[in-house]
């Protein structure tokens, strides 16, 4: 043996820090959770791996046919956690220069040495990420043995203090065991099915097979083993192949299928996926894949979950990892805030994060890569919009309140799918485009576009628009008041008007002139018979003689009111706007030229009552008091038939 490897003296010392206040500043600052050691120690043991199959690779290191693999075993008698690895291993001189010199980091190092031959990525740090371990520990030790030949094994311990032990360890095989004894505030994550969730969520899709054992299990099975060596052939035959499904299996995938190219997955594996990470087992409407090389790394899927009508309620999920270790779900600064509706996974290499790799650094290059995502979506949409009309349809109803949402919250995005927006016609009773629409209308009512937000509610108002060939569109969404607006601001010609609007300019008949004193005389009477002084009321001449009179709200004062509703139920406040909407009387209906001839009698302020609630009826709903009172005074005109 060289002088170089001879057994080397165990030692105390100091650690190489700059702070006398390291520890505390770990333990409650520098990671936001405290289960994130188990990301930090398992991502360091893949590394290591990781290290160790390159080196092989570049036949600087000895192959064997001992699976890679990383175990995490809970033992809740002696109130331990350990995480080990067969990885490359440490020296002495390493654990002296990667654990006592705090944050100097070995990946680093190993990269800019094989950087040439670089092709398995390199994530953790031996430094700040091992020392996520005392947030739930008061002692932390190392057992590692080094890939070299003749290396001798090392033992490191360290109590949370700035002093650390060494002395020459125990490990037989390459690799490293970190073992933490768990403090207090620890102790819950020695239950294994607490572990299983953390572990999962974190090493999911780590390259490297990870495994959760328990001791006590391990224990049972070891006596099984022995007791198996008391029973017959056939019977051990059977307890082979029972032991055989029993074996553990790995927490992780560690080929994710986002690592796979499109053309090699097929549908049913998507949705496999989908319901493996997402636990929904509602299938997605449909995916994008995300496969991009250059100028940066960026792999994922992204899945549109049915969202229905509204999205207030809607929780989507965007996982955020880097080389397949998880990151954060929905991390608004690459995934823009309007996609956080849609759940997927976006693997980024390349995504510059802060020392405890929960944050992004603020960086240009965070903003092409969220850009580009942005752009995969629109792309997908307009894709579908052109090649799949069809299916594209189908999932409108819901996917268009996140594209809505979308073209108010990124302007780029709607510059890219506004070709792609389409509305459900009522009177064609089919999904068309505003420029299909807007050309149909050039000659009745250019640049106008009709709407109903409540089909049912608003029947009556349809009708008369049918009757004379008008179309209107169905926007029955909360998004869709502001939605209108933004269209309005970003196209000259549409102006957007609810079919109980002002269109007494198409649907009057324009042939008759009512003079003022007719009109203020008729305002005068109802608002005599109704017992109403503010009431707003129109006499005006409408092409369907069989309709009395209709309720009116000018399009601006109802978005006004919408948007002072709005505000309010924010808790912002906001103006009170005391509009109130306008009684249209039509002069050519038979009801109102009796009312306005004997307006003196009983009878015509019980036709006027009515006529008024019918209006209001199909206008907007009732309050319980006044549908009884509607109800009420209906069933008495009813009797008046007899």
């Amino acid at each position: 043996m060289s002088e170089e490897n001879t057994m080397f003296t165990a030692e105390k010392g100091s650690l190489s820090i700059n702070s006398e206040n390291l520890f505390p500043i770990i333990k409650k600052w520098l990671y936001s959770d405290k289960d994130i050691f188990i990301r930090e120690l398992v991502s360091n043991a893949v590394d290591a791996i990781q290290k160790h199959r390159r080196l092989v690779s570049l036949s600087e290191a000895s192959a064997s046919d001992e699976e890679y693999r990383v175990d995490i075993t809970l033992d809740k008698d002696a109130k331990t956690i350990t995480i080990s690895d067969n990885g490359i291993g440490m020296t002495a001189e390493e654990v002296k220069k990667y654990i006592n010199q705090i944050a100097f980091s070995g990946a680093s190092e190993f990269l800019e040495k094989y950087k040439d031959q670089s092709e398995d990525p390199i994530i953790g740090h031996f430094g700040l990420g091992f020392y996520s371990a005392f947030m739930v520990s008061e002692l932390v030790e190392i057992e590692t043995l080094s890939y070299l030949p003749e290396a001798e094994a090392v033992h490191w311990s360290c109590d949370g203090t700035s002093t650390f032990e060494m002395a020459p360890g125990t490990r037989p095989s390459r690799g490293t065991d970190i073992i933490l004894h768990v403090n207090e505030d620890g102790e819950s994550f020695l239950e294994k099915y607490e572990m299983q969730d953390i572990a999962y969520k974190y090493c999911s899709f780590m390259a490297i097979p990870v495994y959760l054992q328990d001791k006590a299990d391990l224990t049972a099975q070891d006596e099984s083993v022995i007791d198996a060596d008391e029973v017959s052939p056939e019977d051990q035959e059977t307890g082979d192949a029972e032991a055989e499904e029993k074996k553990p299996q790995p927490i992780n995938d560690p080929t994710p299928l986002y690592l796979k190219a499109a053309k090699d997955c097929t549908d049913e594996e998507y949705k496999e996926f989908y319901r493996k990470v997402f636990h929904d087992f509602k299938e997605p409407l449909f995916w994008i894949h995300l496969n991009m090389d250059y100028p940066y790394n960026l792999k994922g899927i992204l899945f549109f979950p049915k969202l229905g009508n509204e999205f207030e309620s809607a929780e989507g999920q965007v996982k955020l990892y880097c080389s397949q270790v998880f990151v954060a779900d929905n991390v608004k600064e690459i995934i823009p805030e309007f996609l956080l509706l849609l759940k997927g996974v976006v693997d980024c290499p390349d995504i510059p994060l802060n020392v405890s790799r929960s944050y992004l650094q603020n960086d240009a290059q965070v903003k092409r890569i969220s850009e580009y995502i942005t752009r995969k979506v629109a792309d997908k949409l307009t894709s579908l919009f052109t090649t799949d009309r069809e299916n594209y349809e189908k999932y409108w109803e819901d996917i268009h309140p996140f594209i809505k949402y979308g073209c108010l919250r990124n302007d780029k995005f709607y510059d890219r799918v506004k070709d792609a927006l389409i509305f459900k016609s009522l009177t064609r009773d089919k999904y068309i485009t505003l420029k299909d629409y807007l050309e149909a209308a050039v000659e009745t009512h250019e640049g106008k576009i009709f709407y109903a937000d409540d089909a049912r509610q608003q029947a009556q108002y349809l009708s008369m628009l049918k009757d004379q060939n008008f179309d209107a569109l169905e926007l029955p969404s909360t998004i869709d008041v502001p939605f209108i607006s933004f269209l309005e601001s970003k196209e000259p010609s549409p102006k957007f008007l609810r079919v109980d609007s002002d269109l007494s300019e198409f649907l009057g008949d324009n042939t008759e002139t009512i003079s003022e004193e007719d009109a203020k005389q008729a305002e005068t009477l109802f608002r005599f018979l109704l017992d109403k002084e503010q009431l707003k009321v129109s006499l005006r001449s409408m092409k369907d003689a069989s309709v009395s009179a209709l309720m009116e709200l000018s399009e601006e004062d109802r978005r006004m009111q919408e948007m002072m509703k709005m505000y309010g139920a924010m808790g912002l406040g906001g103006m009170d706007m005391n509009t109130e909407s306008t009684l249209v009387l039509n002069k050519k209906n038979d009801l109102v030229s009796y009312i306005l001839a004997h307006g003196d009698e009983d009878k015509a302020r019980t036709l006027a009552q009515e006529i008024y609630d019918l209006a209001r009826l199909a206008h907007a709903p009732f309050t319980a008091q006044e549908l009884t009172a509607f109800l009420s005074r209906s069933q008495q005109l009813l009797k008046g038939l007899i």
